[in-house]
Parts: structure tokens; C-alpha cells; sequence
């Protein structure tokens, strides 16, 4: 057989891998849409939603303000298009998982799907915790700390931004004890060494909040403590995987992952 026919069959694997990762790429692409059109129609009522916990302390007869021609429509727009991709968040990783999962062996296919559904719940959580407990917290500071003869009026923009930033990193914070346990079920770092680690991570945990969150020491205390108590979680569940594995017998002995036809 000659090279020229040799040569595309060689290729094969990686044109259907990538062939394989544009398909789910795209249907992540079309569930994102899929969402944002079930949600566009009621983008004024999110955003009002969002919205309540800081007009909930706004100064009796103060609104919220729109300083932009089009604000009023871009804002909620925005904020719609975040919420898709958001509640899209299940969607995405389940097509992540579609694509790793044949190249897994079983016991870790065992780990990485409680792993992945923790994940997903833990952000929302996040979210959640951002929602229901810091917002009214920070607001209420805010509004209360407003100057005499200061009208507290936020523009609607500049409030989306400041809530959008952090959803995020409350929904990122949340993820921590997934990863302290990804490090020591993979053999990164041992959990011993995160037990002596633990100052650092506490200074750690203030600086990454001072940093993901707004200039205000109360975002910044009520994003660094829970991510500091998440560590701790991560530290027991990983002790125990570590404590179970020490005892069970090693029952994927020849488990390989399916071998890729050349």
C-alpha cells in the first residue's frame, strides 16, 4: 500500500477527536441560545430580581438610574445573556464529560462523576450564598454609611458589573473543595502537607478575596472565610478517599481505557 493511502488512515484518530469536540462545542453554543431565548422575554423581570437586594436600602424615594441612551435595554440584555450561560453550566459539563469520559478508567470515571455533579451544585451554592447573604449585608453597609447630603442612587450598569463580579467569584470560591480534593486524590500534594500549608492558605484565601471581590473589606472577610471553612471540607473528604483507598483492594487490576484504533 502506498504512503498516500497509509497516511489519512494514520490521521484518523485526531480528525474524529476533533471532529468529536466541534459537535459538542457547538451544542453547547445552541444550548446557551436555547436558554437566552426562553429567558429574553422576561430580561426586565430578572434584572428586577437581581436588583432587589440593593433596593431593598435604598433611601426612601431613591431609584436605581440608567446614565447610558441604552442602558435600559444593553443592561438587562447583558444580564440575560450571563443567566443562559449560568443555568447552561450543567449542559456545558455534561458535553465536557461526554468528550473525557471513553479515555477514563473505571475507578476514575467512579470519582470524576460525584466530582462533577458536586462541581456543578457548589457553584450555584456560591451564587446562592452571594444572593441571599452577602448582597443584603454589603448593601445595608453601604446605604448606611452613605454621607449626609449624598443622594444613593447606583447607576443600573455599574450594578450589574458589581454583582456579576461576584456571582463569579463566590461561584468560583465554592469550587475549592473540589480541587483540595482533586489534589490529593491525583497525588499532587499529599494532605499532611495542606494540614501545615494551613496558614498560608488562610492568607491565601484573604488575598485571592481581596483581589476577586470589590474594594470593601465585608465583601472581601465574607469571601475569604467561607472559602477558608471550603478548604477544610476539601482536607476531610480527601482524607477519607485517602483512608479508604489504604484499605480496599485494588479491584481495577488490568482496567485499561479504550485503546484508540490507529
Amino acid at each position: 500500500m502506498s504512503q498516500s493511502q497509509t497516511e489519512p488512515d494514520a490521521e484518523m484518530p485526531l480528525v474524529a477527536h476533533l471532529t468529536e469536540l466541534r459537535t459538542r462545542l457547538l451544542r453547547c453554543v445552541i444550548a446557551i441560545f436555547v436558554v437566552f431565548a426562553c429567558l429574553f422575554y422576561f430580561a426586565q423581570d430578572i434584572y428586577t430580581i437581581v436588583s432587589a437586594p440593593l433596593r431593598a436600602y435604598l433611601p426612601e424615594g431613591a431609584t436605581m438610574i440608567a446614565t447610558g441612551v441604552a442602558s435600559p435595554f444593553l443592561t438587562p440584555f447583558k444580564l440575560t445573556a450571563w443567566c443562559a450561560l449560568f443555568l447552561a453550566v450543567p449542559i456545558i459539563l455534561h458535553q465536557v464529560w461526554g468528550f473525557i469520559a471513553p479515555g477514563l478508567y473505571k475507578h476514575e470515571k467512579r470519582i470524576a462523576m460525584p466530582l462533577l455533579v458536586s462541581s456543578i451544585l457548589l457553584f450555584y451554592g456560591g451564587m446562592a450564598f452571594a444572593y441571599f447573604l452577602v448582597f443584603p449585608l454589603i448593601f445595608h453597609f453601604f446605604a448606611s454609611v452613605t454621607p449626609e447630603g449624598v443622594a444613593m442612587m447606583t447607576d443600573i450598569n455599574e450594578y450589574l458589573d458589581f454583582v456579576l463580579t461576584l456571582f463569579f467569584a463566590f461561584g468560583v470560591a465554592f469550587e475549592i473543595p473540589v480541587a483540595t480534593f482533586l489534589v490529593i486524590w491525583v497525588g499532587v500534594v499529599d494532605i499532611d502537607t495542606l494540614k501545615k500549608s494551613r496558614p498560608y492558605v488562610i492568607v491565601g484565601c484573604f488575598v485571592v478575596g481581596m483581589i476577586l471581590t470589590p474594594p470593601d473589606i465585608f465583601s472581601q472577610t465574607l469571601l475569604a472565610v467561607p472559602m477558608w471553612m471550603l478548604f477544610e471540607v476539601g482536607l476531610l473528604f480527601g482524607g477519607l478517599v485517602r483512608k479508604r483507598s489504604e484499605h480496599e483492594p485494588d479491584d481495577d487490576a488490568g482496567d485499561q481505557p479504550p485503546a484508540t484504533q490507529p
